[in-house]
Formats: structure tokens, C-alpha cells, sequence
């Protein structure tokens, strides 16, 4: 029995309700649902003095598009349900965000604490070569990420073990996104996913109508946020929600979660979790044990970036939150899902919520793809461009512009230019899934999504000819 047996098929029911809506023949539904090709492996690693197998896969869900893309996860929770649903959700979620990949996801079967940096070293470069001698990344066939338990250590040591084997591909780089910037990564990749949950969750709430419905006022200064998960995307997620005025009155973390109903400083407690690699006895709000309770507190955004099925049938019906953002990927269940729309709950659903990884990561290959900084050709001229414009202000008005004011404003660079294309690509692709969401009136958001994202993958087959 799987770990997962429901969350494929969860996806599946999701691309089901969202179809009805579409004018594709059902031969064409059941081609994007369906997974293009699933590989399941097991390799021997020598682990100490032990042989031990390890059980990994890697699934590309979609290939109406060229490359794949998606992450890499270790955990003892990954099973070929579970990959699949990833992979189909990663499908979706590039199309919903125009981003032109096909969806893929991978995962190795391990619990990473449980192994030294240069066990889970030999561990990556053999699963990279495995998935090397069957053509499953590339640069042109599919590309892997960092995702739950992985990071900018182990993309490091996937594109040196490509390298080594393709040292004659120029675009050798590109064959994973969320590498270090030494090794060709791009600035503000770390902080994607979350950052774009931030994004969408203050386009959502920019909408005066739809939060008079929840009886909230427009904006997020001032709501009480919960986080579920206070890894890269949790971390990232409440970090800027609180930069832009949000409070943070919930942290929920596997060891047990903490509370504040006046805020909780994410700076600090970040600095205490690092120097006691823990939250545990943060003593500057109160500790909840089981911390899946702490997600029932009253509060007006709950953002669960954790991992899949965390809001089920039993706990949805004590859900307080008025609006739900997904950050991490299918953490309400679809039975959870129809009891929270019945009570009013607005669910950002993770198929957009969450895409600001991978729109940054498409940045990332597109500059690996180029060869060039993004910033760097015209950074200069743009901030000579401004410093000449200020001289002239000076000039005209005869007031001094301080070095300060100045600094304000400069050549863009690659940081600003990735930020301002993250915010461009969420605000739009709300837009475009609110209009759908508005005009069909009584479908759920998540429903809406799920078509705009049917409607550009089903157009692509078409286009291709597959369904004349």
C-alpha cells in the first residue's frame, strides 16, 4: 500500500471538474492526464560498510512541451502516487504561469538526516547518472530542481556529474535550475516560491469585492497570517508578508508549532531555530505541541507550505482561516476542499500560488540558455541613463539630490529585473484565472485554474496536430 494512494488520483478529480468547462474531446483530457513516462529505479550505494538499494523515480507527466520540468525530493514519504501527482500538478502549474515547460518531478526515497553530506553526495551522482543513461534531464529533455529536502547543494552536484558526462554540451548548465550563483544560478531563485506565494496572496486580497465577501478589507497590512512549514517556502512566505505589513501569529513546524497573537518577529525566530535547530522553547510565543492543532487557530490567512494532504475531511470543518493559500503542493484534500467552500473559504489554490519556483527557474535557463547576467549588457547605460536625468532635475529646480535619493534609483539589476518578472507573472496569471473564475460565478478557484491551464495545454496538442 502506497503512502499516498489518493493524491494522483486527487489531481485527477481536479483535471475531471475543470474539464466540463473545456470543449476538448475526452481523448484529449485522458492524453494530458495521463503520465508520459514513469521510471521507477534502484541502485546500490555502499553506505559505510553496508550495500543499502535505494528506490528513487523520476516521472515526466507532460510532453506537449519541451523540456520537462520540476523538483527533485528525499524523503522516506516518496512513492511513484506521489511523484506522479507532482509531476501532473507541475504540467498544470507551468501552463497556468506561461512558463514553457512540460511538467516532470523526482524523488529518492531516503530520509536525508539519516545519511553525512558525502553519503547523500554519492547518493545524487548515481541517481543522476541513472537518470543520464535513460535520456531524463537534459537541458532540451527535462530539468530537475531543489524541492522538499533539497537544495542548492545537491543541483550542484547533479550539474557536475552532467558536466562530466556531456563535457562537450555548451548548454550543459541548464540541465538543472537552483544551483549557487557561482555555478550559474540566478539571484533570487532561494526565495521564488515563497516570494510568489506573497505575491498572489496580496493580488487576491487587492480585490475589494471578493474581500468584502470574507469580511475583510482590501490589502494584507494587518491580517493574521498562520504558516504551516517553516522551511524554504514558509520561511520565505512569512518573511515578506511581514516586510509588507501582515501578522504573523502562527508558525507550524513538524516538532510542534508557536503562537503570538500579537506577532512573532520571523527574523528572530529564524536566528533561534539556526542556533538551536529547533523552534522548541522560543521564548517569545507559546509553544503548541501538536502543531496540525495550530492550524485551526483563528486567524485570517493560512498559508499551509508544508507537505501534500494536511487539511483532510477531519479537520477542515475547525479550519478558522477566511482565506487559504497553498503554498505547498496539495495540501487540501478534495473532500476538505467542499466543506471549506461551503463555509465561505477562498482557496488560492497551489497551481498558481505556489508557481513562482518554477517561473523563476525558467529565468534561471533562459540564462543559462544565453550565456549573460541578466542586467548585465545594459546596467550601466540605464543607471547613467538616470544619474543624467537626476542632473537635470537638479538643474531645472535648483535642489539638491542627496546620494541617498540617488541610490533610490539605479540600473536594474539581475535581482530587480527576476522580482519585477516574478510580480509581472503573478499578477497576470491571477488576472487571467480570476476572469474565468468570475464568469463562470459558481466554480471554485481552483476549478478555474485547473482550466485555464486545460485550455493552453489542450491548445498546444491541437496545434501540434495530435487531435485534428
Amino acid at each position: 500500500m502506497t503512502n499516498h494512494p489518493k493524491f494522483f488520483q486527487n489531481v485527477q478529480t481536479y483535471v475531471d471538474q475543470a474539464a466540463a468547462f473545456t470543449k476538448f474531446p475526452n481523448g484529449l483530457i485522458d492524453q494530458i492526464k495521463a503520465c508520459n513516462a514513469v521510471y521507477q529505479i534502484h541502485f546500490p550505494v555502499k553506505i559505510g560498510n553496508d550495500i543499502q538499494v535505494i528506490e528513487a523515480y523520476r516521472v515526466q507527466h507532460s510532453h506537449h512541451k519541451l523540456p520537462t520540468k520540476g523538483g527533485i525530493r528525499y524523503s522516506e514519504m516518496v512513492d511513484q502516487d506521489e511523484v506522479m501527482a507532482l509531476a501532473a500538478l507541475m504540467t498544470y502549474k507551468c501552463a497556468v504561469v506561461d512558463v514553457p515547460f512540460g511538467g516532470a518531478k523526482g524523488g529518492i526515497k531516503i530520509n536525508p538526516k539519516n545519511y553525512t553530506e558525502e553519503q547523500l553526495e554519492k547518493i545524487t551522482r548515481r541517481y543522476t547518472f541513472e537518470l543520464i543513461k535513460k535520456g531524463f534531464i537534459g537541458p532540451s529533455l527535462d530539468v530537475p530542481a531543489p524541492d522538499y529536502g533539497t537544495g542548492e547543494r545537491e543541483m550542484s552536484w547533479i550539474v557536475d556529474t552532467y558536466i562530466q558526462f556531456n563535457p562537450s554540451q555548451i548548454d550543459a548548465a541548464g540541465c538543472v535550475t537552483g544551483k549557487p550563483i557561482s555555478l550559474g544560478g540566478v539571484h533570487g531563485r532561494t526565495e521564488a516560491t515563497g516570494r510568489g506565494v506573497f505575491y498572489g496572496l496580496k493580488q487576491a486580497c487587492s480585490h475589494a469585492d471578493d474581500m468584502k465577501k470574507l469580511g475583510l478589507t482590501p490589502g494584507l497590512a494587518g491580517k493574521r497570517v498562520i504558516v504551516q512549514g517553516f522551511g524554504n517556502v514558509g520561511y520565505y512566505t512569512a518573511k515578506v508578508m511581514q516586510e509588507n505589513g501582515a501578522f504573523i501569529v502562527g508558525i507550524a513546524e513538524f516538532e510542534g508549532g508557536l503562537y503570538n497573537p500579537k506577532g512573532i518577529d520571523i527574523e528572530d525566530l529564524k536566528t533561534y531555530q539556526k542556533e538551536n535547530k529547533t523552534i522548541r522553547n522560543y521564548p517569545k510565543a507559546k509553544f503548541v505541541k501538536h502543531s496540525n492543532e495550530l492550524m485551526e487557530y483563528d486567524c485570517d490567512i493560512l498559508v499551509p507550505a508544508a507537505l501534500e494532504n494536511q487539511i483532510t475531511k477531519e479537520n477542515a470543518p475547525r479550519i478558522k482561516a477566511k482565506i487559504i493559500g497553498e503554498g505547498a503542493n496539495g495540501p487540501v484534500t478534495p473532500e476538505a476542499e467542499q466543506i471549506l467552500l461551503k463555509k465561505g473559504v477562498l482557496i488560492i489554490a497551489d497551481l498558481y500560488l505556489n508557481a513562482g519556483g518554477v517561473t523563476v527557474s525558467y529565468f534561471e535557463w533562459l540564462k543559462n540558455l544565453s550565456h549573460v547576467s541578466f542586467g548585465r549588457l545594459d546596467h550601466r547605460f540605464q543607471e547613467s541613463s538616470f544619474n543624467q536625468l537626476m542632473d537635470m532635475i537638479e538643474k531645472n529646480t535648483g535642489k539638491k539630490i542627496s546620494k541617498q535619493e540617488r541610490d533610490v534609483v539605479h540600473g536594474a539589476s539581475e535581482l530587480d529585473l527576476v522580482r519585477s518578472g516574478l510580480e509581472d507573472t503573478m499578477i497576470y496569471s491571477y488576472e487571467n484565472i480570476h476572469e474565468i473564475w468570475k464568469q463562470h460565478k459558481k466554480i471554485s478557484f481552483r476549478t478555474a485554474a485547473f482550466i485555464n491551464a486545460l485550455n493552453k495545454i489542450g491548445a498546444s496538442y491541437m496545434e501540434l496536430g495530435v487531435f485534428p
